[in-house]
C-alpha cells in the first residue's frame, strides 16, 4: 500500500471522527451518523488495500 493511499484514508477516518463530534457537540444525530459511516468506509478502503497486499506476497 502506498504512502498516499495510507494518507487519504486516515483523513478521510480524521474527517468522518470530525464529523461524528460536531454532530455529537449540536445533538444532531444525522450529521454524527454521516461521521460513523465515514469512518467506516475508511477502515473498509484500508481493510481492501491489506488484503490486497497480503495476496501479493
Amino acid at each position: 500500500m502506498s504512502a498516499e493511499k495510507k494518507a487519504k484514508h486516515a483523513a478521510e477516518k480524521i474527517k468522518g471522527k470530525a464529523q461524528e463530534a460536531a454532530g455529537a457537540a449540536t445533538d444532531d444525530d444525522a450529521k454524527r451518523a454521516r461521521g460513523k459511516a465515514e469512518q467506516a468506509k475508511a477502515d473498509a478502503k484500508l481493510a481492501g488495500e491489506h488484503a490486497r497486499n497480503a495476496l501479493r506476497h
